[in-house]
């Protein structure tokens, strides 16, 4: 449903970069989630340009304050003032794969012109202010993977079977993305398409699923813990969104260049 407010010819936008490409011989190509306006598309004018006053304000995962103008099918940038940069997001590449999962992952479930959600807006901007920050980026974005899931609809059930609905007990269960939840062993008996899911995995998505990032925070699972629920999420929005993601790819080599360095 179009929002009516997107039919204003100028308006004042706080928004989050997405991407950007090249549009035309120098102008650039933007793609914004916005407080006020939603998932938007905008061409600032003359951003390729050396010269350009704008270009730095409009680079991928930046938080912006911009005046638009509303042109024919696109809005105009016409004035844009950053922020926050998130600086510590573009120090190395793992930093910077880091902020580009976030980004796909949002761009990826939010389609065009989505009306505004605020809400989603500050999850958006708060998960990137975190990995700027945290010491612990895994949390953060262990953090904004089950957030950004309740805000879609997509919570997976976790405290009941999604196929019997009995009561999760403490011993390993299995998860079914197709499903939307974990499987009890006596249902994963006879299911297709099921993945295990131990104990101590499921505890802490429960964890995250109903706290607050500050008592979330403080959640210390071993490593192996870790690399299963990366494994178990990563195949769940695999399945949602019908194709991989590529920044986990990404991340992965990146992490695999640095550990073969350093030996």
């Amino acid at each position: 449903m179009t929002d009516p407010s997107r039919s204003f010819r100028s308006l004042r936008a706080e928004a989050i970069v997405l991407r950007h490409s090249d549009y035309g011989e120098a102008d650039r190509l933007l793609t914004l989630y916005t407080r006020e306006q939603g998932k938007v598309r905008a061409v600032a004018k003359g951003a390729r340009k050396i010269a350009s006053r704008k270009a730095g304000h409009l680079e991928p995962f930046t938080h912006v304050k911009l005046q638009l103008a509303k042109g024919r099918d696109l809005f105009i940038v016409t004035q844009a003032e950053t922020i926050n940069a998130f600086m510590p997001l573009r120090d190395n590449l793992t930093q910077t794969g880091r902020a580009a999962y976030v980004i796909e992952l949002f761009d990826r479930f939010i389609p065009d012109e989505e009306t505004a959600n605020p809400s989603l807006f500050r999850l958006l901007a708060e998960t990137l202010s975190r990995l700027a920050s945290e010491t612990v980026p895994w949390l953060a974005l262990r953090f904004y993977e089950m957030r950004l899931l309740d805000f879609l609809g997509f919570r997976p059930q976790l405290f009941e079977c999604a196929n019997c609905q009995n009561e999760i007990k403490a011993e390993p269960q299995f998860f079914s993305a197709s499903l939307g939840g974990a499987v009890c062993p006596r249902c994963g008996q006879g299911l297709p398409g099921l993945w295990p899911i131990s104990v101590d995995a499921l505890k802490h998505l429960r964890h995250f699923q109903r706290s607050g990032f500050r008592e979330a925070s403080r959640a210390r699972p071993a490593e192996q813990t870790r690399k299963e629920i990366e494994s178990i999420m990563q195949g769940y929005f695999t399945y949602l969104l019908e194709r991989e993601l590529n920044t986990p790819g990404f991340i992965k080599r990146v992490n695999a260049a640095l550990s073969a360095q350093s030996n």
